[in-house]
């Protein structure tokens, strides 16, 4: 299993769709549905990889992306989305803190 290349908090842009968002979330190895990867996954990346869970700027939207299609934000202003206060508890130096983990 490949170590994975970003961390929660830390600040993406993708590379195919071109969005800005940040990383909640990190799976060593895909972990939705066969079904989706066939329907939402048209680049077919390797489910052998980390893939994330990232939370979309500017946006309401939440996507799974594997980690080849993903980079380090050069622009690591604050993120705009609902959902940034249920998963980060501050927003320091261009990365956010995560909330305690689960146990």
């Amino acid at each position: 299993m490949q170590q994975a290349k970003f961390q929660i908090g830390q600040i993406i842009d993708h590379k195919l769709f071109s969005y800005r968002g940040v990383i909640f979330e990190v799976d060593p190895i895909f972990s939705h549905t066969n079904e989706w990867y066939e329907q939402v996954a048209k680049s077919k990346p390797p489910k052998d990889e980390p893939w994330y869970q990232v939370l979309v700027d500017n946006s309401l939207q939440l996507t799974y992306v594997a980690e080849q299609n993903l980079k380090a934000s050069e622009d690591t202003s604050e993120i705009t989305h609902p959902a940034i206060e249920i998963f980060f508890k501050t927003y320091k130096d261009g990365c956010y803190q995560p909330k305690q983990t689960k146990m």
